[in-house]
């Protein structure tokens, strides 16, 4: 089987639709013929098991854009195209292409089609978006493919497709190192691209909220991002009065990422939204308690007892860290036990991966 991914950017700033990208291939590619079609950038993921190709994804290329695609489609002649993205117009248009020649195309929206995501400038970027090329490309995709099944809810909600799978993402459990230790070493993680949907305020405002209790903690906020919202976090915790408490670590990647994962003794998410939100499992599979919000997909971390599942807001996070600081650190040890155990048999990028190499079987033989 020959499979062509598309995918806007595999750069470390793409955040979690890169490191899907990243993980998937490693096994995917010992499935089938894998080519990931994408931009060039300064600082692309390391992908293992795969061709990469690389076309100018920029609409004001479109030309060299759209030439570049149909040659790679007619010389590879895939039995799948699977499109990563929405609202960026390269996605839309190549998915278009491919089906314009006749070949069967998996889109994957990676929870931008959830409600939070939508109402972000809906009239000046979403609506004409929609309208434009979004709307079109999800209704004509033969598949959609969704991480849980909370976003294929969002996604019927929006009447646009029926045809939608529930895949999950997954995680490299067999190269993750768990901790070994769960005794308090006083830090607070929140790792992932910094970005205002990852709710940081919230976290921020806890703290500060809880200065006494946790006066001996270090909170690291680990991660890239706009460097004006980075600046306006860095005044808040001014404002707060917890900046001496916060450390801004900038990108983490390789072993120093999992070194921060296994060094906290809690990892904070406390998100608007995620379609599945892959650092969660990245952080249990090192062993780390989570906290994070119904605006993920993670009621796991409350059923398995390996974490917090809270409202969004500034108060459920401070009564998940209260609840959090209660526990001794044999009952962290079996939270971090229960969230291994969790990822290995559920979220194992080996079954991830063949059963999205099913979907594209069942989907050829329609």
């Amino acid at each position: 089987m020959k499979v062509i991914h598309f995918i806007p950017s595999i750069d470390r700033t793409s955040g979690g639709v890169g490191a899907y990208m990243q993980l998937l291939s490693k096994e995917l590619g010992k499935l089938c013929e894998l080519h990931i079609v994408t931009s060039k950038s300064e600082n692309p993921l390391p992908i293992e098991n795969a061709t990469l190709h690389y076309i100018p994804c920029n609409i004001t290329a479109y030309f060299n854009m759209k030439k570049e695609w149909i040659s790679l489609l007619n010389t590879i002649h895939p039995d799948i195209v699977h499109i990563n993205c929405c609202w960026l117009p390269c996605s839309a248009f190549t998915q278009k292409w491919a089906q314009q020649l006749g070949f069967k195309v998996v889109l994957s929206p990676h929870g931008m089609l959830e409600p939070w995501i939508i109402s972000r400038n809906y009239w000046t970027k979403k609506l004409p978006a929609l309208l434009l090329y979004q709307k079109a490309a999800v209704v004509n995709a033969d598949c959609i493919h969704a991480t849980a099944e909370s976003e294929k809810n969002n996604l019927l909600k929006l009447g646009y497709n029926k045809n939608i799978e529930v895949i999950a993402n997954g995680i490299d459990v067999d190269s993750i190192r768990m901790k070994d230790n769960w005794e308090r070493k006083k830090n607070i993680l929140f790792l992932s691209r910094i970005h205002v949907k990852k709710g940081i305020e919230f976290l921020l405002e806890a703290v500060a909220l809880l200065k006494e209790q946790l006066a001996d903690y270090t909170i690291n906020i680990a991660g890239e991002g706009d460097y004006d919202y980075i600046v306006s976090l860095k005044n808040k915790t001014k404002e707060l009065g917890i900046e001496k408490m916060v450390n801004f670590c900038g990108g983490v990647y390789g072993e120093i990422k999992w070194k921060v994962f296994r060094d906290a003794d809690v990892f904070v998410l406390p998100t608007y939204s995620e379609n599945f939100g892959i650092v969660v499992g990245e952080a249990l599979a090192c062993g780390t308690p989570v906290i994070t919000t119904k605006g993920t997909p993670w009621e796991e971390l409350s059923t398995e007892h390996c974490g917090w599942w809270t409202e969004i807001g500034t108060e459920p996070t401070k009564e998940a860290l209260l609840s959090f600081l209660s526990k001794d650190s044999e009952s962290l040890k079996v939270m971090g036990n229960n969230g291994r155990k969790l990822v290995n048999t559920k979220y194992s990028n080996k079954v991830i991966s063949y059963l999205i190499f099913e979907l594209y079987k069942k989907i050829i033989l329609k």
